[in-house]
């Protein structure tokens, strides 16, 4: 069998980071390895991880997986799984292309012909959702996510939540559907009043509504709405989504493929998941590269239920427009209709990415600051 003899990263626009991997016969295949507002601590952890994996035989991807993650002593955490996925996606890719077949073919085949998909509106401080919702149906999405808030306290004045129910309410009146992120933002006191105000206007989702870190809180929360509750980015592996499972508390999961491990540890999670009746929503509001990893996994998963999308997302377009059209010589494989995207019939993760212009933007691209929001006392408040 054929051994790895290159594993390379590139740094790109937006915010993402690219992994591609050689064998001694030729065949490469491609990864994303993107952590928004950590790419310089990726970027040592895969330094550290090809320095181990060249020579290894490229076909032993779950042999790899279990060598990264058990033989470091110190496991999971999101720089040592975000690494992790990009050489475990560019694997599977790389063994994809070399049998000529596209990737769900490894995985049992299709269980669906299209994909789902939701796109961002409002940015982070979520605004105009009426004209981007209506820019969004003329571009074929049927379903959208927004930020439910911006910045808030503590404790908060009911006032500041006013606002959330009033943009649902905007957006449900087009005849879209609406995820509200919360994103952590919103601690338990006000958690709690905003999903009792949103109940009445049917979210298709809240997101986050506590930080997966008060897994006692978010259980209280979802005893105390009929709201479907999603939550996963910041989960990254099946131990950290353990306890959400045997808790029932959440009934989306939203593992990130690109910071979970990639595309094994993704497809572990959602048998575990679909154990519990939870369905699987990938969050991805990253590059190509991730997105297609997640295509080709909805393509042969039972319980994924809808992809999030990052076309046109507010961050690629503070980047100079560098979008998921960027980086793919098939830039069509990306359209939508009715509220889908069609299977990606290529080999590997069925996209061809053009390396010529990975390499280009790789030479000067820094890498993506985190953001944050200050309230009015000097303190720092969730993003």
């Amino acid at each position: 069998m054929p051994k790895i003899k290159t594993i390379e990263y590139f740094r790109v626009l937006p915010r993402w980071l690219f992994v591609k991997v050689c064998d001694e016969e030729g065949d490469h295949g491609w990864g994303e390895a993107t952590l928004e507002g950590h790419t310089q601590a990726v970027e040592g952890c895969l330094d550290a991880l090809r320095q181990r994996f060249v020579g290894y035989e490229a076909d032993d991807i779950e042999h790899l997986w279990q060598t990264a993650y058990r033989l470091g002593f110190y496991r999971g955490g999101p720089v040592l799984m975000s690494a992790l996925a990009g050489i475990d996606i560019a694997l599977w890719d790389l063994k994809a292309r070399r049998l000529h077949v596209p990737l769900y073919q490894l995985f049992g085949g299709k269980v669906r012909q299209r994909v789902k998909v939701y796109a961002w509106i409002g940015g982070d401080r979520p605004r105009d959702v009426e004209v981007a919702a209506k820019e969004r149906h003329a571009q074929g999405f049927r379903a959208i996510k927004m930020n439910a808030t911006e910045d808030v306290d503590w404790l908060d004045s009911p006032k500041v939540l006013e606002a959330s129910v009033e943009r649902l309410k905007t957006v449900k009146a087009l005849g879209m559907d609406a995820g509200l992120d919360f994103h952590g933002r919103i601690h338990k006191p006000m958690s709690k009043q905003l999903a009792k105000a949103l109940e009445p206007h049917h979210p298709l989702f809240i997101e986050e509504p506590l930080l997966s870190e008060h897994p006692e809180g978010i259980k209280q929360l979802s005893l105390f709405t009929t709201i479907p509750i999603a939550l996963g980015e910041r989960l990254y592996s099946r131990w950290d989504v353990k306890r959400f499972l045997e808790d029932a508390s959440v009934d989306v999961l939203q593992p990130d493929i690109s910071h979970c491990g990639g595309i094994s540890e993704l497809r572990r999670i959602a048998a575990m998941a679909e154990a519990y009746d939870v369905a699987i929503a990938p969050h991805c509001p990253l590059g190509p590269i991730a997105l297609a990893a997640c295509m080709q996994f909805a393509l042969s998963t039972p319980n994924f239920t809808i992809q999030e999308m990052s076309l046109g997302i507010h961050y690629n377009i503070e980047a100079g427009d560098y979008d998921i059209k960027n980086y793919v010589k098939d830039k069509s494989v990306w359209n939508v209709k009715d509220g889908y995207v069609e299977a990606l019939e290529g080999i590997g993760l069925g996209i061809e990415v053009d390396e010529d212009e990975v390499r280009e933007v790789a030479k000067t691209a820094p890498p993506w600051a985190l953001k944050g929001f200050t309230g009015p006392d000097g303190s720092i408040r969730e993003w």
